[in-house]
């Protein structure tokens, strides 16, 4: 069969084109980055497609010809700049399931999710239950699947992520209230092994499936299941108040969804993520794994424990280094005495008309660069004009004042672990 996969380069989207691919299947890569699908499958077709923007029809048809099945993966948690949860959620998908329709194609498998219901009133929420209910609407094949935590041991991404860092962390372990609240996490293996039964088969149509595993678990004991899989220690838990939580996850939502936890996850963990197994297991013939077995049969590695450590160090680096840049220039601006900048710039050979220039410019492209890293803007290439500028001024301060490099208090030398952390930051970037 030739499959389309919308979100392919996704955590859930790059598993689903990996086993269809397995089974034969020839898969049609469907994302925004084109190029990052091609690396990751270079044997399957790439197209792009933005849900920000494909929310016609007509768009939708033309990448529809010989396509055999639809799956669609795309799926955001919180809406951010540039991206709409709205039209990703809801407009883009009508119209591909509309442009199914109109190109014959029967078979439509939707990944939504567990938590979608229409009393849980976040704007992921409603938007994945609108597009669900669309697609409900149509003379399809389609069959909806709402997995409730997908994990697997090969990778991590969103909650699971979060929480093997949570799991990782030295001393206190931080629950969210009483940490009781109950998921029913699903390999990722099993997830994918039903799609690939569904796309193939005809049997199951115009259902809604949740997709869980075999029995409900607290969060505490996913957490403590995670750190003993870690190799570390038994955790000892610390009860973080909900209205602590509630005023960080508000905190995160204004600073735009940055932050491990935000309003939309929390309200979806607060409203619990289970459901009875036996009609996904009686549909696809699946029998789901046990968490605790899964990570048993799968062993950590030291990469594994490296990434839940560098969670919370990864963007404390980059913030780190924002307000050193920041603050570099701002301080060169306001605090450090004129005069002293200008007689270092021109013992550095910078001729005496061009001082003030160089000087309203060094301080504005330290401000430039500190503010660009807060914000996470072309972090990669921000990130070498730092390492560049840094070596020039290395070199024009050699120049000028080389007992610099054996200053008691502040010498040279303390550049070159700046240099090398930006550079960790740089590679440690991507979050797929």
């Amino acid at each position: 069969m030739r499959i389309l996969v919308t979100g392919a380069a996704g955590f859930i989207g790059r598993h689903i084109v990996a086993a269809l691919r397995a089974a034969g299947h020839r898969v049609v890569c469907a994302g925004r980055d084109v190029e990052r699908t091609r690396r990751m499958f270079p044997d399957q077709e790439s197209i792009t497609c933005d849900f920000n923007r494909d929310v016609t029809t007509e768009v939708w048809l033309p990448r529809l010809v010989g396509i055999d099945a639809v799956v669609n993966c795309v799926g955001i948690l919180q809406s951010r700049r540039g991206q709409s949860m709205a039209a990703i959620h809801s407009a883009a998908p009508k119209a591909l399931f509309a442009a199914c329709v109109r190109a014959g194609i029967r078979r439509v498998i939707q990944i939504s999710a567990l938590g979608v219901r229409p009393e849980v009133a976040t704007a992921y929420s409603q938007s994945k239950l609108d597009a669900d209910r669309h697609l409900q609407s149509l003379d399809l094949d389609w069959v909806i699947l709402r997995p409730s935590l997908a994990y697997t041991s090969a990778g991590s991404f969103g909650g699971t992520s979060l929480f093997r860092a949570l799991a990782a962390l030295p001393g206190m372990v931080p629950l969210v209230g009483d940490g009781r609240q109950p998921f029913q996490p699903i390999h990722m293996g099993d997830l994918t092994e039903a799609v690939r039964r569904l796309v193939e088969g005809s049997e199951v149509a115009r259902r809604i499936l949740d997709v869980v595993g075999p029995e409900p678990m607290a969060l505490r004991d996913i957490l403590a299941d995670l750190r003993r899989w870690l190799g570390f220690a038994a955790p000892r838990f610390f009860e973080t108040p909900l209205p602590v939580v509630r005023v960080a996850a508000r905190i995160a939502d204004r600073l735009g969804g940055v932050g491990p936890i935000t309003t939309t996850s929390l309200t979806m963990l607060l409203q619990g993520n289970t459901a009875d197994p036996a009609p996904f297991m009686a549909a696809t013939g699946i029998a789901p794994r046990r968490f605790a077995d899964a990570l048993a049969n799968e062993p950590a590695h030291v990469q594994d424990r490296w990434h839940a450590r560098l969670y919370f160090l990864r963007p404390l680096l980059r913030v780190t280094l924002g307000l050193f840049w920041l603050s570099t220039g701002l301080a060169t601006l306001a605090l450090w005495p004129h005069a002293d900048s200008l007689r270092m710039l021109g013992d550095s050979g910078i001729p005496d008309p061009l001082l003030p220039v160089v000087f309203h410019v060094g301080w504005a492209f330290d401000v430039v660069l500190g503010l660009a890293v807060l914000m996470r803007c072309r972090v990669a290439l921000v990130g070498s004009i730092m390492i560049a500028a840094t070596t020039v001024y290395l070199v024009f301060l050699s120049i000028g004042q080389p007992w610099q490099w054996i200053h008691p208090i502040t010498p040279l030398t303390i550049c070159i672990p700046l240099m090398v952390a930006t550079l960790v930051m740089m590679a440690t970037d991507d979050d797929r």
